[in-house]
């Protein structure tokens, strides 16, 4: 028997099943299984199984949103960091983000009832594919304030960029003759970030 506590043990099933069958075919019944407890142990940590994708997110897979909380928390330009930088550290862990979650929700897409399901309760959340591209433009924003981007840049459009760029690489070469992206994660985060950068100085 698996001596890791319960909640360790329905987090690590809920990843294992949301990465391998999607969202929308995973129940708790089944993640409960998988973890080698009841149902009713795994509502004792967890309300719905939004809220166990939501800890999925946050504990299992790469820190895409606890990056820009930390960069908007130590203000622009006080990390001894460039802008560069900072970008390009955005986007490997948002391509390595995406990379995981799309294989996990694309399922609800095929499920409309239970797709708007789990939008009403990601809203009552606060969370949803939204807050990334939020969280940057906040932070494109402060850079900007501080003078290490252009006055005239349109922070919200760039952040959409270079997110967008990131979530199109986790689907965009599946049936490509080596179904994977030309470039390597880091080097593509790179790239993506001086190219960018270059739009906005």
């Amino acid at each position: 028997m698996d001596q890791k506590p319960a909640r360790v043990r329905i987090v690590e099933a809920a990843h294992e099943l949301m990465l391998s069958i999607g969202l929308a075919r995973t129940t708790t019944k089944a993640i409960a299984q998988a973890a080698g407890c009841s149902e009713a142990a795994l509502y004792k940590y967890f309300a719905n199984k939004e809220e166990l994708f939501v800890t999925v997110l946050n504990e299992r897979l790469p820190k895409l949103g606890s990056l820009l909380d930390r960069l908007l928390a130590e203000g622009a330009g006080d990390s001894g960091r460039t802008v560069e930088e900072n970008l390009r550290d955005i986007a490997l862990e948002a391509a390595l983000f995406y990379e995981q979650t799309f294989p996990m929700a694309a399922s609800l897409y095929a499920e409309p009832k239970l797709k708007r399901r789990h939008e009403e309760v990601m809203r009552e959340l606060g969370k949803g594919p939204h807050r990334p591209i939020q969280g940057l433009d906040a932070y494109l924003r402060a850079e900007q304030r501080a003078g290490r981007i252009g006055a005239g840049a349109d922070t919200y459009a760039a952040a959409s960029l270079l997110l967008g760029a990131c979530a199109q690489r986790a689907f965009a070469y599946d049936m490509s003759p080596d179904g994977k992206p030309p470039q390597p994660v880091d080097e593509f985060a790179a790239h993506i970030a001086r190219t960018l950068l270059t739009g906005i100085a």
